[in-house]
């Protein structure tokens, strides 16, 4: 029986050619005024998940 995908987890996390798992930066909706320059281009790239929840969001995500 085909496993089925976890889409909220597909929504938040998308996953690299070389099978990392990237998502997209905390707190980027307002008060981003009070933040510095270096802070705003930050959280404009996306970040490597961790490695320990790594294992459990691929596994909600089977066929990524």
């Amino acid at each position: 029986m085909k496993q089925k995908t976890h889409k909220a987890v597909a929504k938040r996390f998308k996953t690299t050619k070389n099978k990392k798992v990237m998502h997209r930066t905390a707190g980027q909706d307002h008060f981003n005024t009070r933040e510095s320059g270096k802070t705003t281009r930050n959280k404009r790239r996306d970040q490597e998940m961790s490695k320990t929840l790594e294992k459990n969001i691929k596994q909600l995500m089977p066929y990524s």
